[in-house]
């Protein structure tokens, strides 16, 4: 078994969900006592978050190269970023260092595809729905990924940052998310990204009758496959 290196704490509300999911794969695939070998270096998401926001993405670079320097220097044969919008420096911080970075994104993109699917609505922070570094990973896996309007992206960031990142689930925020995913879906979205982490502490399969691809629990799975893999 592969040693995962996690970068986590972005929120660690989160991170918890990804250290379930692993572990619970681990033992249902080789049953008995058996758990996941891991390292996770955890970061202090308002640091994180204030360089977001100032656009500071540089400095927040450097601090997610350290960590996953961290992580590797700690035994990790392979590290997961346990985020979507981190992923924005994800291929500065793979040339970094010696040991593969699976990308959430390629793992999602996998799963549409599995499912025969094409057209594919996108929640997430406003840097994860607007930029490139996500969307268009997600194209060149050949999807075409619709966003909601601006004031709805506006409603889905701050959603995740004021209420998810603390753990508060708010029945209000569930029914604005719901309206705007019905909006993806009369757009021609055939399935929906829940494209952070924090979502899929809101919104769950049984409130959606397109797909949902929940990003924590893909992502934590293709982590077990690959550990797993001989």
């Amino acid at each position: 078994m592969k040693t995962i290196g996690l970068i986590g704490g972005m929120s660690w509300e989160s991170s918890i969900e990804y250290y379930r999911i692993i572990n619970e794969a681990v033992r249902a695939k080789l049953g008995g006592l058996h758990s996941a070998k891991s390292i996770m270096y955890s970061v202090d998401f308002a640091e994180i978050e204030v360089l977001q926001h100032q656009g500071k993405w540089d400095e927040a670079t450097e601090l997610m190269i350290g960590a996953a320097k961290n992580v590797e220097n700690g035994g990790a044969h392979f590290v997961i970023i346990c985020t979507n919008t981190m992923h924005k420096m994800a291929d500065e911080v793979q040339r970094h260092i010696h040991v593969p970075l699976l990308h959430i994104a390629d793992a999602t993109a996998e799963s549409i595809k599995a499912r025969g699917l094409r057209k594919i609505g996108l929640l997430g922070t406003k840097f994860s729905m607007e930029e490139d570094f996500y969307k268009g990973r997600l194209a060149r896996h050949g999807l075409e990924v619709i966003i909601p309007a601006p004031e709805e992206r506006e409603i889905v960031h701050r959603v995740i940052y004021d209420e998810l990142c603390i753990g508060n689930i708010v029945q209000a925020s569930k029914k604005r998310y719901l309206g705007i995913m019905h909006g993806l879906v009369e757009d021609g979205a055939e399935g929906v990204v829940l494209g952070c982490t924090e979502i899929s502490l809101l919104i769950r399969d049984e409130d959606s009758h397109v797909p949902l691809f929940d990003t924590t629990r893909i992502h934590a799975l293709a982590a077990v496959d690959y550990a797993l893999k001989s």
